[in-house]
């Protein structure tokens, strides 16, 4: 496998993988409904839940600070004899860190992946377009212009 082949699906799983974590729980319970012949799941690192550190930046180029924790939980599995996925996501939510991993499995499968990014991934993908472009029409909306006049004095 050449590096160029390598970073594409580094990148390719950072992706799907972004967008399996943003999706809802009931979106990948009802994706997960789709698929049919599903080998054994093995638990490598059942869900668990855990505490990350939060850091920020004043105006997103100043020092460093420690913002706050958030709570995660990740999940590891293997599908049959494939791939190891693995799941993150924000909240304390077990079953979709599970989901999350499972997914992310089953698109590192040669012969699964391109069913699944048609079927799973772009749906997920467009519906987290549109609630941000909505998202982001409602701010526009809501926007204020300020302005100053400048009073001539005589």
């Amino acid at each position: 496998m050449t590096n160029s082949s390598v970073n594409e699906n580094k990148s390719a799983r950072t992706r799907w993988l972004g967008v399996l974590a943003r999706a809802s729980r009931p979106e990948l319970e009802q994706a997960l409904t789709t698929l049919d012949n599903l080998p054994a799941i093995e638990h490598v690192r059942p869900p668990e839940r855990g505490m990350v550190m939060l850091r920020g930046r004043v105006g997103g180029t100043g020092d460093a600070f420690n913002l706050g924790e958030a709570t995660v939980t990740r999940c590891a599995l293997r599908v049959g004899a494939g791939a190891l996925g693995v799941g993150y996501t924000l909240g304390r939510d077990r079953r979709k860190a599970e989901l999350v991993a499972l997914f992310d499995a089953l698109l590192q499968d040669d012969t699964r992946q391109l069913q699944l990014e048609r079927e799973v991934v772009q749906p997920m993908l467009r519906r987290q377009a549109a609630e941000r472009d909505a998202a982001g029409r409602s701010a526009a909306e809501s926007k204020v212009e300020f302005f100053t006049f400048v009073r001539g004095e005589t």
